[in-house]
């Protein structure tokens, strides 16, 4: 890595909380001169501008979050117990520093859907993944007999996204886990019934 993708590097994984706290509208470039400790000069001279510097902050706490999933995901051997795997994920997300502000997908969704065109089309794209994640999880266990075969994978994954959203987003304006265990556990009996 060159010392310019270093210095590209450190600046997204600091500007990455600032946004996801603060959001693209409430980040200023005072924000990120802050969190980085470099000028605006340095800042604009690795990004073409804030838009820039947003998106790339979105697609690291996104990966972050992905990551995190995936990793409890691959420790799961059935359809069943991966789809539990998202309320363990879930469940421990307070713990990571970088999300600690809560999911960057719900985070940015909200400010982004009328005003940032860029930034909605990357959070719509980390839905559409999300969503082909647990179709997939829900076919493979059909096709393995774990799971019923009348169960609709899109429809059963759009509920489930949005129950777990739903709690994430009570637990990020409450600063209360209830909500979000709340619906962790609604999503636990969502997948009990799914199955065969």
């Amino acid at each position: 890595m060159t010392k310019a993708e270093k210095t590209r590097q450190f600046i997204i994984e600091k500007a990455a909380p600032v946004f996801n706290k603060n959001g693209y509208a409430g980040t200023s470039i005072a924000h990120l001169t802050e969190a980085t400790g470099l000028t605006k000069g340095s800042i604009y001279g690795n990004f073409e501008n804030k838009d820039a510097v947003a998106v790339a902050a979105f697609e690291y706490n996104h990966a972050k979050i992905s990551g995190l999933v995936a990793a409890k995901v691959a420790e799961s051997k059935s359809a069943v117990d991966k789809l539990k795997a998202y309320t363990i994920a879930f469940s421990e997300l307070y713990k990571n520093p970088t999300l600690q502000y809560g999911c960057p997908i719900l985070n940015t969704a909200t400010e982004a859907d009328d005003t940032h065109p860029q930034l909605r089309a990357k959070v719509v794209k980390a839905i559409d993944n999300w969503y082909g994640s647990i179709e997939a999880i829900i076919k493979e266990g059909q096709q393995d007999k774990e799971i019923r075969k009348k169960i609709n994978s899109r429809e059963f994954a759009g509920a489930f996204i949005a129950v777990i959203e739903g709690g994430v987003m009570l637990w990020k304006v409450t600063g209360k886990s209830d909500g979000l265990q709340a619906a962790l556990k609604h999503a636990r009996v969502m997948i009990a019934e799914i199955k065969r």
